[in-house]
């Protein structure tokens, strides 16, 4: 009994892998549609994204960070995009659509320049990525964004803005890095059986967790999603297609550079997949009402995007050396 309940829970977090495209577009209509059930679960999110970090962090090996550190390419390539490229881009398109004076440019721009979002690693893990890739770009990123986030917005906007660094980093600590340095000990002192065994237990949980904090965050949309303008449907388009853009452009750079299939996978998501909530604690503090909805826009699409280039990752990167 215990044997078919183990392998009917592990058959589980396989369904949710090969159906995550519509199960995320469920899980976003839920969190629209039914805010007051998910809206209570928000304090338990950076708890959810500990637990998918450790069982993340049990692929990764030491082996594996020291070769990510010896060969930084794809780490310098996603950070450099993500930091530099990926906001003046922001900037210039949303500047030509909606105006320099506009709030919405701030917000669209804003949502550009925040860190990598904590649950790349996730998915990242479920296509089969390279994990130590992903979370050392993951980590840089997050400690470069207290200083790049305030140039960025300074540079492109004239606008002065404080981040709180050590609320950022804290969170990190919390959601990434202790729990990931934890796996990677496991997986270590247990000479693989933390990956073969224990992470395979944990893949079911840390997915429905995913599927949770999807709602979660939706529900945090709704009244904007119910208060559409024809200048925010604009919004939402615009977020969507430069969404998109973003994890093209990380599969086009692992292209160009030549980059190993596990590599690649960890570009394209980490170049497309921000921290939203970083940017709507920014938004919420310094600027417009407009600014935080061109931030939270991306709420609609970033998981869906995920799962649907998950879905194609093989096609696009196929071509690319194991």
């Amino acid at each position: 009994m215990g044997s078919r309940a183990g392998r009917a829970w592990k058959g589980l977090g396989v369904f949710i892998g090969r159906h995550m495209v519509v199960i995320v577009l469920c899980c976003l209509a839920a969190g629209i549609l039914l805010p007051q059930a998910f809206a209570p679960l928000r304090p338990a999110v950076p708890t959810f994204f500990a637990i998918m970090s450790f069982q993340s962090a049990l692929g990764i090996t030491l082996r594996g960070l020291k070769d990510a550190v010896a060969h930084p390419l794809a780490i310098v390539l996603a950070l450099v995009y993500v930091h530099v490229l990926s906001p003046l881009i922001a900037f210039l398109v949303g500047t030509a659509l909606f105006g320099a004076d506009s709030d919405l440019v701030v917000g669209i721009v804003l949502e550009y320049c925040v860190p990598v979002a904590t649950s790349s690693i996730m998915w990242v893990a479920m296509y089969r990525g390279n994990l130590a890739i992903a979370l050392a770009t993951l980590l840089v990123s997050v400690f470069a964004s207290p200083f790049a986030i305030p140039l960025t917005l300074h540079l492109l906007f004239g606008t002065v803005v404080e981040v709180n660094a050590l609320g950022m980093v804290l969170d990190m600590l919390y959601m990434v890095v202790v729990p990931s340095v934890v796996g990677i000990v496991v997986n270590e002192a247990t000479h693989g059986l933390g990956t073969r065994t224990l992470s395979a237990s944990l893949m079911p949980l840390a997915r429905l967790m995913l599927v949770v904090i999807i709602a979660t965050n939706s529900s945090a949309i709704s009244d904007f999603v119910f208060h559409l303008t024809p200048q925010l449907a604009g919004v939402l388009v615009l977020v969507g297609l430069f969404a998109s853009f973003n994890f093209l452009m990380g599969a086009a750079l692992a292209y160009v550079f030549r980059q190993r299939r596990e590599r690649a996978v960890a570009m394209l998501f980490q170049s497309g997949m921000r921290n939203i909530s970083a940017g709507a604690v920014l938004a919420m503090q310094y600027f417009p009402p407009a600014s935080l909805f061109a931030v939270m826009a991306g709420v609609l699409f970033q998981q869906v995007l995920a799962a649907l280039f998950g879905k194609v990752a093989d096609r696009l990167l196929s071509r690319l050396p194991a």
